[in-house]
């Protein structure tokens, strides 16, 4: 058995332990022998040097091999606290035992640095998802999650806020940018050098022109944070659906799943103005 010193598994469900069980096979893979084998490769050497050539360790060596040891036990903290967190988003019918060991070993290859408790949040939620439903993140977010700081993680979550669920579309986001020199999109932190930091991230995709979603059916349920509304689309708004100048990449799509976005005041109202200038009699489902 795996050592699972991480967390104590008698306090753990089935499926926390199995995960911690998981990452700890991958993080003593990774990490514990990685650390033993290059401190021994040190302390050898400092020795074999000592045998051989009788001079000393210099200061210079000491602080060396301290500032490694430091670093090392920073990273095992924040992998740590990062298994912590995910721990109680777990669902019953979990199966971190499904979740492939190389996922493991790059997702705590890439989180060992993250130490700020919000970011950590983040990266929790997706290791939980993962262990809930493997195969929900791709190693490309992962590895996309590295690049995003904790204010990228903020401003994309407000654009999550813009965010709409289209029946039929695998309840994928779409954030609704349909003019973004709009008032609404400005005040709510959603512009274009923004969105085009997200594009050179790989979160997001970005045309003037807008894009579609093709063959839709003549009815159409969109949700906005609960509300439902019925659209009736005409043969041409069939073919071609507006969803306005952005659209999430599928790296965006999975890290909106672990966004905590808020409603936009306003932006419903907004939104139905535009659908009943593109005649598309909006009406709220009950």
């Amino acid at each position: 058995m795996p050592d699972a010193s991480i967390i104590n598994l008698g306090k753990l469900s089935k499926p926390a332990t199995v995960l911690v069980e998981k990452i700890s096979e991958a993080v003593g893979g990774v990490f514990k022998p990685y650390q033993i084998v290059r401190v021994a490769k040190a302390q050898a050497e400092a020795e074999k040097i000592q045998a051989q050539a009788k001079i000393e360790i210099t200061d210079l060596q000491r602080r060396a091999m301290q500032r490694f040891l430091e670093e090392e036990g920073k990273r095992q903290a924040n992998i740590e606290d990062i298994t912590q967190k995910a721990l109680p988003l777990l669902k019953e019918e979990s199966k971190p035992q499904d979740v492939e060991d190389d996922w493991i070993t790059n997702f705590f290859d890439k989180c060992r640095i993250i130490s700020d408790p919000e970011m950590q949040q983040l990266w929790s939620k997706i290791l939980a998802g993962e262990a809930n439903f493997p195969g929900s993140f791709s190693r490309r977010t992962v590895n996309l999650m590295v690049d995003l700081d904790k204010q990228d993680a903020e401003h994309f979550e407000k654009l999550c806020g813009f965010g709409w669920t289209i029946e039929n579309r695998r309840s994928l986001l779409f954030p609704l940018v349909f003019e973004m020199r709009d008032e609404i999109y400005i005040e709510n932190g959603v512009s274009f050098g923004q969105v085009a930091h997200f594009e050179s991230l790989g979160l997001t995709k970005m045309s003037l022109d807008g894009f579609t979603i093709r063959n839709q059916p003549e009815h159409v349920v969109a949700t906005y944070f609960g509300s439902k509304i019925k659209l009736t689309l005409s043969r041409k708004q069939q073919e071609y659906f507006d969803i306005g100048e952005v659209m999430l990449t599928h790296a965006g799509w999975e890290l909106a799943r672990v966004c905590t976005p808020r409603p936009v005041e306003g932006f419903l109202e907004y939104v139905l103005k535009n659908w009943e200038e593109k005649k598309l009699a909006p009406r709220k489902c009950e």
